[in-house]
């Protein structure tokens, strides 16, 4: 019944992958793969987000057409952004020469075409924490710095962040131009912070990393239960903010992604449909993502300032440690989880908790927690809350409840799988 829901690639392709001319299909995921770090870098070297956005887009489309004929370059990322000033360059020009820009751009113009691009690979892959950290600036409203980070770095759609942070796209579409008028008037600068500067930023660097890594993890809409691209690019970033910045909660949040990242493989069956964890094939987990996990637990435990990632992750640790679901030490879940809603109060984390205390002690002391969440105005939308419900209602022999809560949770799920998975279950209670 429990819900399991929740190393950076190459610049450069295999060589079998190099000497072949990519499909259509292909070409996507090579945008998938790559956009983030050229408009990353492409922001740092152009100073504009709209203007970066076009170049990078006109790299594409040229991207197309030369790999199409000739094939992948040796370096993609490299070839992409080079492209991508050049075109950013030409646009420049042309608007100067047709009097439409101000003299502020004219020097721009001037700047770009006399310098020297040099750009190495330690340079692109820290040009997305550069981005991140210029998002998150304080001078950003904190309700924005979260959702444009995510559209600017990751590549996700408006309509996928309005989807996290339950608003509708245009409120989201909004707060997202704010933000990046915010960072050209106050002319936030794409650079890492220096150390005694970074405590400000860190907690919604490290929301971002999450929510990318979430959104991988556990897709908010569409055919595929998950994007691994998304989170193998949030375990990066972590990675790489573990270097620069000696915090417990950094290294609590790397091993909370990485405890979850070792059941993906588990996660679903071969038709894509979801495998819930007490289900799951625990010798498909990951052993040496869970090893570096619990090592990354127990240093951040033992600081003593650890906080809300680092609880998440021995949660996942304790999980990860247990042969099977009747093994796990639901009395240390429970624990974890109560500890956690205290230091953060969300409805998700009560009805978390409420799922550990069903099966800690059944499911109708289960219920009678859940149960009182019924008010809450983000649960009553979240169809993992009537989809856990349901399958305490059924556990408890209320099938025509059970029934009722999960036709609820079917009509508000936008996920293929987790659509399958209700009308399964719908099905099953249905012949009974």
């Amino acid at each position: 019944m429990t819900h399991d829901t929740s190393s950076s690639e190459s610049n450069t392709l295999s060589d079998t992958q190099t000497s072949n001319t990519p499909s259509p299909p292909e070409f996507t995921q090579l945008y998938k793969r790559y956009s983030g770090k050229v408009l990353a870098t492409l922001v740092r070297l152009l100073g504009d987000f709209d203007l970066a956005e076009e170049a990078m887009h006109d790299a594409f489309v040229a991207a197309m057409e030369k790999w199409g004929a000739e094939g992948l370059p040796e370096n993609p990322v490299a070839w992409l952004v080079s492209t991508g000033r050049f075109n950013a360059i030409d646009s420049l020009r042309r608007k100067t020469r047709l009097g439409e820009l101000c003299e502020e751009w004219q020097q721009l113009a001037t700047d770009l075409d006399a310098s020297t691009l040099l750009i190495t690979e330690q340079d692109i892959e820290d040009d997305q924490l550069r981005l991140i950290f210029a998002c998150c600036h304080p001078a950003i409203d904190p309700k924005v710095q979260v959702p444009l980070t995510l559209r600017e770095v990751c590549g996700l759609s408006t309509e996928e962040i309005a989807s996290a942070f339950l608003v509708t796209p245009t409120t989201m579409a909004q707060r997202i131009v704010r933000g990046k008028n915010k960072i050209q008037q106050a002319k936030i600068p794409f650079i890492i912070p220096a150390v005694d500067e970074l405590p400000e930023r860190l907690d919604a660097v490290l929301s971002v990393i999450y929510l990318v890594f979430n959104e991988g993890y556990a897709a908010s809409s569409g055919d595929s239960l998950t994007r691994h691209e998304l989170s193998h690019e949030a375990i990066r970033l972590a990675r790489l903010l573990v270097t620069l910045v000696s915090d417990p909660e950094v290294r609590g949040l790397l091993a909370l992604m990485l405890l979850h990242e070792s059941r993906r493989k588990a996660r679903t069956d071969a038709n894509g449909d979801i495998v819930l964890l007490e289900e799951q094939d625990r010798s498909l987990w990951d052993r040496e993502k869970i090893a570096e996990g619990i090592a990354l637990v127990r240093e951040s435990l033992a600081s003593r300032r650890f906080s809300v990632y680092t609880l998440q992750a021995a949660i996942a640790a304790v999980h990860a440690e247990a042969p099977s679901v009747e093994q796990t030490d639901w009395h240390q879940v429970v624990s974890l989880y109560s500890v956690l809603f205290q230091m953060e109060p969300s409805p998700i984390i009560a009805l978390n908790r409420g799922v550990a205390i069903a099966m800690r002690d059944g499911p109708t002391q289960g219920l009678d927690v859940i149960d009182a969440l019924s008010g809450n105005k983000t649960l009553s939308t979240y169809h993992l809350y009537h989809s856990a419900r349901g399958e305490l209602l059924r556990r408890a022999g209320r099938t025509e409840h059970a029934i009722a809560a999960f036709q609820t949770a079917l009509t508000l799920a936008k996920q293929a799988p987790e659509q399958r998975f209700l009308r399964k279950k719908l099905a099953q209670l249905q012949d009974a």
